[in-house]
């Protein structure tokens, strides 16, 4: 059992994986957390091949799964809840804490707040300036979108009035996940060629108005940001922000061989993923 201070927490990053891979270490380290027998956890990731992940809640009707199999694009569903999400070139980010944990005390809002606060510290260090965005109604299209970053969220991120950084979260009894991510390059259009629309007309007016309405880091900054650096900058933002000591280490045996069966159990098993 780790008894330590709740600002001392585990730093891992992991390399690239699969849609089902990664959702199932994020849960099987959620309930290690939730146990005590791990620390508190920031995970840095990314997806190989690219893979669209869906709400926990969404349809799969929302996708296009000939065009997804044409283009050899994995298919996830998540444990949080929110709208579809390309996840290609970018960098995502988990945030791992048992229930009782000061920096995810309070409501789902408040625990948004806080840690916005080193997400913020972050980007800034990237070289952004960044704005957070208070709580929004969604209007009926917007509830209806199938695109997450389309659409307006409570004390978003964005820079120059674009959403960069999309997050979503789960309440256990005995643990909080959140997770979240970070586009630093490429067409963040392209999800739109394997969603449902009801005409190709709508396909389009989807993507102007996501080009419109979101970015990536490279876009703001007009230049590249490795993965590399960019983990750098999130992994001090946090350490500033939060007031974090953050100790490098990677998951436990017990965790990976627990991932190993979510990763068959539910988040690569199609009942899942088609389950709505």
């Amino acid at each position: 059992m780790h008894e330590l201070h709740p600002n001392h927490w585990r730093l891992i990053q992991s390399p690239p994986a699969s849609g089902g891979w990664n959702m199932a270490l994020d849960e099987a380290i959620l309930e290690a957390v939730g146990r005590g027998e791990s620390l508190p956890t920031l995970r840095f990731y990314a997806w190989a091949p690219p893979c669209i992940s869906l709400g926990v809640a969404q349809p799969i009707r929302d996708v296009d799964l000939k065009q997804l199999r044409m283009k050899r694009w994995d298919l996830v569903r998540r444990s949080t809840g929110g709208r579809a999400i390309l996840h290609s070139d970018e960098l995502t980010y988990a945030v791992i804490a048992p229930i009782d944990n000061p920096h995810l005390a309070g409501g789902v809002l408040d625990s948004y707040r806080h840690l916005s606060a080193g997400l913020v510290s972050g980007l800034q260090r990237m070289g952004m300036s960044v704005e957070i965005e208070p709580e929004k109604q969604l209007t009926e299209e917007e509830r209806g979108n199938p695109v997450c970053f389309q659409a307006p969220s409570a004390y978003e991120i964005t820079v120059e009035q674009k959403k960069l950084l999309g997050s979503a979260q789960v309440r256990r009894r005995f643990g909080i996940l959140q997770h979240g991510t970070l586009p630093l390059k490429g067409d963040i259009t392209r999800i739109c060629e394997v969603l449902r629309f009801d005409s190709e007309e709508d396909r389009i007016s989807a993507a102007d108005a996501l080009r419109n309405r979101a970015a990536t880091v490279r876009d703001l900054l007009g230049k590249p940001l490795s993965w590399e650096l960019a983990v750098q900058a999130m992994s001090a933002g946090f350490r500033q922000a939060l007031d974090l000591q953050l100790e490098p280490g990677d998951p436990t045996h017990g965790e990976l061989a627990r991932a190993e069966e979510l990763r068959g159990e539910r988040f690569a098993n199609s009942q899942w993923t088609e389950r709505v």
